[in-house]
């Protein structure tokens, strides 16, 4: 059985980093798309960060470009966010999910009609930032 679980979150003041992983399991497949959304109180679910084997490119939103990273380790198993230059809008429920088998670009993989696509969520770490 597949398991994502997303951890690292916490309190930060403006300006602060913060390094989200999210720890995989149950995945064997050549073909994927892995992300990071987050969910804000009262508002829609968006993506941050997505990849795609298929895709050599990274997708960032755009609020969030030059700020934040996606990365993953060489044995694919453990999924990261570094973040930096945090704000108060920052400020979301971040979950990680992933898609198998699937052959996507990168900025595909983080749309919010994609997000129905994924088969995998990790339960998601709550990342507050304070002014």
């Amino acid at each position: 059985d597949v398991q994502l679980q997303a951890s690292g979150g916490g309190l930060v003041q403006t300006g602060g980093s913060l390094r989200l992983s999210c720890a995989a399991s149950g995945l064997a497949s050549d073909d994927y798309a892995i992300g990071w959304f987050r969910q804000a109180p009262g508002k829609e679910r968006e993506g941050v960060s997505c990849i795609a084997s298929s895709d050599p490119t990274t997708y960032y939103k755009e609020d969030v470009k030059g700020r934040f990273t996606i990365s993953s380790d060489n044995n694919k198993n453990t999924l990261y966010l570094q973040m930096n230059s945090l704000k108060p809008e920052d400020t979301a429920v971040y979950y990680c999910a992933a898609a198998l088998g699937v052959l996507w670009y990168s900025d595909y993989a983080c749309e919010k009609s994609t997000m129905r696509e994924y088969a995998y969520w990790g339960q998601g770490t709550q990342v507050t930032v304070s002014s």
